[in-house]
């Protein structure tokens, strides 16, 4: 098993930063790849960007490119997003997803069989 927290949401304006932290524990060994979801009021589950364990490769959802880093530190077990030029449609529950099997489809939320509760990201206009 293994239990993800997430933290560093809050209230920021439009065209600012914020930096969402991801720490994983438990069965961490296990973990191939790790992502960050989103989801607004009304609205279905997003993908924001993934991180394959093995290579670091990252994956983008096309709302964010250019605007969200994605990144890991190996040590201490945790994911990172840093998030730039916030925009008010940014605004929503940030939710980090950890995955045991090989990932086919980084962007997918089938593809991840553990999740943190959320932290929420609210982008004032």
């Amino acid at each position: 098993q293994v239990h993800l927290v997430e933290s560093g949401g809050g209230l920021v304006q439009a065209g600012g930063s914020l930096r969402l932290s991801c720490v994983a524990s438990g069965r961490t060994f296990t973990i191939t790849s790790m992502a960050w979801f989103r989801q607004a009021p009304g609205k279905e589950r997003e993908s924001v960007a993934a991180l394959t364990w093995i290579d670091y490769t990252t994956y983008y959802s096309d709302p964010v490119k250019g605007r969200f880093t994605i990144s890991r530190d190996s040590a201490e077990d945790t994911l990172y997003l840093q998030m730039n030029d916030l925009k008010p449609e940014d605004t929503a529950l940030y939710f980090c997803a950890a995955s045991r099997l090989i990932v086919h489809r980084p962007l997918r939320g089938d593809d991840y069989n553990y999740w943190g509760q959320g932290t929420q990201v609210t982008v004032s206009s």
